[in-house]
């Protein structure tokens, strides 16, 4: 069965690869003819005594070795929230890749480097309300990149906007 392409889809720390926003992008990329995997970071997200938010370099590692044989099979696409967007957009200047859907994604984390990512076209959805990260520096970082940016009435988890996630994702595929 040949697909249009493959979506790795990382989930946000302390949530898991069967929490509701990546399953519904699962689905989307199904629907549309993509194969996706959705990665497992859980075991990393519990090593505290590493830092707050766990392993971060061993979950970039696994993303990378992931993406890397994937990008050798055909198009691909990463996507992630909160700590997975963060890791998406690190990996995507490593591996080509042919889009970037980035939810509530961290553009500043304490001492982490900034935010970096590939020149690919990019969507993120982000909440005006979001605790963590601030809308205006994800405006910001979105403007100097004119990436497709959907800012909605949501906090950081964007519960409310499953399903605009959803359809978002499913517009950023039928683009590629």
């Amino acid at each position: 069965m040949s697909t249009r392409g493959h979506c790795i889809l990382s989930h946000g720390f302390e949530s898991g690869p069967d929490a509701t926003k990546v399953t519904a992008l699962a689905e989307a990329a199904q629907r549309l003819g993509w194969s996706h995997e959705r990665p497992d970071y859980t075991d990393l997200d519990a090593r505290r005594e590493i830092s707050e938010l766990g392993d971060v370099p061993q979950r970039l590692q696994r993303l990378l070795a992931l993406a890397q044989a994937a990008a050798q099979r055909g198009p691909l696409v990463l996507a992630g929230s909160s700590l997975g967007a963060y890791i998406s957009g690190l990996v995507s200047l490593q591996v080509p890749v042919a889009g970037l859907f980035l939810m509530a994604p961290p553009v500043r984390m304490g001492q982490a480097p900034r935010l970096e990512a590939a020149r690919v076209p990019t969507t993120i959805v982000h909440g005006w309300d979001d605790e963590l990260i601030p809308a205006q520096e994800v405006v910001e970082w979105a403007w100097s990149r004119r990436a497709r940016l959907l800012l909605v009435d949501d906090s950081h988890r964007l519960a409310a906007h499953v399903d605009t996630s959803a359809d978002a994702f499913a517009q950023l595929l039928q683009r590629l």
